[in-house]
């Protein structure tokens, strides 16, 4: 077991709900159940029974939160002391973020935490999905945004969005009607009709290749990968305008081309196919000084797109308590 389990085990217990506890720290729900449950794991009872009123602590939770709040005590008056030391936050601030998440966030969110700790160095990196994990867990990077990972192994993620995924298609043929998203039913496309498609895809390390052959797999029809692509989506684009193919991407990486009509993009549904964006750190290593500070002038910068119409194909954002 870890500090930071702990003390969400102490913010559970007393608040009486994981929802509240999940809402006070600004992550969601989900995150906070999954950090008591491996807790439980840890040591082996449960600690709490849940009811549609909330959480109760066990006869073995009551005993582990006389240790626990000890521990809490103990981190929070380090806290007091390293913010002491640190009024301003870390004196440099590493944050790494995804090719389409650092082009739509990272001007927000850089402005943001200058507005907070002006004082603070912002150093910003971009990789892949894996390039950006690995720095994570190496401690190269404080703070990441990216698309959470199938299994998110070295990672502790907060979700801050959910994105829809488009059918990103070559510009539409003269005479054909215009394929806006969001006007018209053109704007959809449901998932057997993108298993007809030829696709451009990233081989089968990423994310969006075993989306695609998960929705594949689920329609029980083949997938069409006509040409694979890795790296960031600039070339993949560039291959979609060509008329080389369709490819999987959120509406947030090609706005600009549909808009100016050098691409078009549907929207799939049937169901939504969804990815969660999110604020991770590492697991393996302690948090950034200021972190839960940090993690609320993110969010509340990333909303603020959101609620600008900033962030497209985006409507809200994932709300805090699940």
């Amino acid at each position: 077991m870890n500090s930071l389990e702990l003390e969400f085990f102490v913010r559970v217990a007393r608040m009486g709900s994981i929802s509240r506890a999940a809402l006070a720290v600004g992550m969601e729900q989900s995150t906070m159940t999954r950090h008591i449950a491996r807790l439980e794991r840890q040591v082996g009872v449960r600690l709490f029974h849940r009811s549609g009123r909330g959480v109760e602590l066990t006869s073995a939770g009551v005993l582990l939160l006389q240790e626990a709040q000890s521990v809490a005590d103990a981190l929070a008056r380090a806290r007091q002391v390293a913010g002491g030391l640190g009024p301003h936050g870390p004196a440099r601030l590493v944050v790494a973020a995804q090719p389409t998440l650092a082009q739509r966030g990272l001007p927000a969110i850089v402005r943001a935490l200058r507005a907070r700790f002006p004082r603070m160095q912002i150093n910003l990196r971009e990789g892949l999905g894996n390039q950006v994990v690995g720095w994570l867990a190496s401690g190269e990077v404080d703070l990441a945004l990216l698309y959470v990972p199938k299994e998110p192994g070295l990672v502790e993620v907060d979700v801050l969005m959910h994105e829809p995924l488009y059918l990103v298609s070559p510009p539409a043929a003269p005479g054909e009607r215009g394929t806006v998203p969001g006007t018209g039913a053109e704007a959809e496309v449901t998932q057997q009709q993108v298993l007809r498609q030829p696709l451009i895809l990233p081989s089968t390390a990423h994310g969006l290749r075993a989306i695609a052959e998960a929705m594949a797999q689920r329609c029980g029809l083949p997938l069409q990968v006509m040409i694979e692509s890795d790296g960031s989506s600039a070339v993949t684009r560039q291959l979609v305008r060509a008329g080389l193919g369709s490819t999987l991407l959120p509406l947030a990486a090609v706005a600009d081309e549909v808009a100016r009509g050098e691409m078009r993009a549907q929207r799939i549904v049937q169901p939504d196919i969804v990815r969660d964006i999110a604020l991770a750190t590492a697991r393996n290593r302690p948090p950034p000084l200021a972190h839960w500070e940090m993690q609320q002038v993110i969010r509340q910068a990333m909303g603020v797109l959101v609620c600008q119409g900033l962030w497209p194909g985006v409507d809200q954002m994932a709300a805090a308590a699940g």
